[in-house]
């Protein structure tokens, strides 16, 4: 079978595509009550003006779609700077959101410089009526020296106002950064913040429901047994169910069977296609 590894069992079950990728795509975004509480203190944290805004969860929670989400979604007079992944020392973070900015400083600029050229960005939005908010997706990986720079940041203002607002999403660690006794001073900064647990045992069904009528199915393509069991072997990990689900179709497909099983799933199992089971059940004995 030559098929195209987007379609792959799409065509078979008449779906336009997979439904279970592993790529953030807001067109997928299942609104849980877990989402919509997290998007509700997104949306919050820039309409209070809100000096910083913290949002976590576990690896595959659904943080970063629904910052695509944010972005795609967010009202012209606000300027957004994205910035993922962001490491580095003192100046470097500081050259990662000129970047997301688009603001150009001379090679071999000194950290003034930059900061500066940062401040008089800041100053001429704010005199033309746009708020800057900068979004650190995996904020995770920010060194506490990182933190503090940009704790520093938000201490550029205009009178009362706030001229820049920062939005940090990323793992649980984060939490625990932002509560050490050396970022005190940060974490008064917060005025919002969100975690996003793994989903309950009913969440996933409708999340496996949800992802198949997104992509033209009826939604019964897994029997409510096999949903019950995507949830014991995944503790509810989006990121996980998405794996597991994706090799159960296949699985399905190749016996040219129509719906997803309990012993189907067994079958992907006993050929520990799904390595992450046991971190998956680690996991969920935390929550």
């Amino acid at each position: 079978m030559h098929m195209k590894p987007e379609t792959l069992y799409a065509d078979f079950f008449g779906l336009s595509e997979r439904p279970f990728t592993l790529l953030p795509d807001p067109a997928f975004l299942f609104w849980s009550k877990a989402h919509r509480n997290a998007y509700t203190i997104l949306d919050y944290g820039i309409l209070s003006r809100a000096p910083i805004t913290v949002v976590t969860g576990e690896i595959g929670s659904g943080k970063t779609t629904l910052v695509h989400h944010l972005l795609k979604s967010t009202e012209e007079a606000i300027t957004i700077g994205l910035i993922s992944n962001a490491q580095g020392g003192r100046g470097e973070l500081l050259q990662w959101v000129l970047n997301a900015l688009s603001l150009e400083v001379p090679e071999g600029a000194s950290y003034v410089q930059k900061f500066q050229k940062l401040q008089d960005f800041l100053i001429a939005e704010y005199a033309a009526e746009r708020r800057v908010v900068l979004i650190f997706d995996e904020a995770q990986n920010l060194s506490m020296e990182g933190l503090e720079e940009l704790r520093m940041l938000t201490n550029i203002n205009a009178n009362k106002d706030e001229l820049i607002q920062l939005i940090l999403v990323g793992q649980p660690e984060l939490r625990d950064m932002i509560r050490s006794p050396k970022m005190k001073q940060l974490a008064q900064r917060v005025s919002a913040n969100f975690h996003i647990p793994a989903m309950d045992e009913e969440t996933v069904t409708e999340y496996i429901q949800h992802r198949l009528r997104t992509v033209g199915g009826q939604g019964d393509e897994f029997s409510i047994g096999a949903c019950k069991m995507v949830h014991e072997q995944t503790g509810g990990v989006p990121r996980l169910v998405n794996q597991l689900c994706d090799i159960a179709m296949v699985y399905t497909w190749s016996k040219d069977e129509r719906k997803v099983t309990e012993d189907i799933l067994q079958s992907v199992l006993d050929d520990g296609l799904f390595f992450t089971a046991s971190f998956a059940s680690e996991e969920s004995d935390k929550t």
